[in-house]
């Protein structure tokens, strides 16, 4: 069974550290500053759990 991983882009301040930890899985909307997620049902889950860990916002969420 795979995990999700979610963005909850209200929380989101855009710093981008999760795009620059794990670009596989992140990518940035320029236009909103927001991150959001390439590959929610898949890609490098060990990296998406990286980059949630280093996430100052705590907005990243895997299940």
């Amino acid at each position: 069974m795979s995990k999700q991983v979610t963005i909850d882009t209200e929380e989101c301040i855009g710093c981008q550290s999760c795009v620059e930890i794990c670009p596989d899985v992140f990518g940035f909307n320029d236009d909103e500053d927001k991150a959001f997620v390439l590959k929610p049902d898949g890609g490098d889950i060990e990296c998406a759990g990286e980059a949630a860990a280093s996430c100052p916002a705590e907005c990243i969420h895997i299940e």
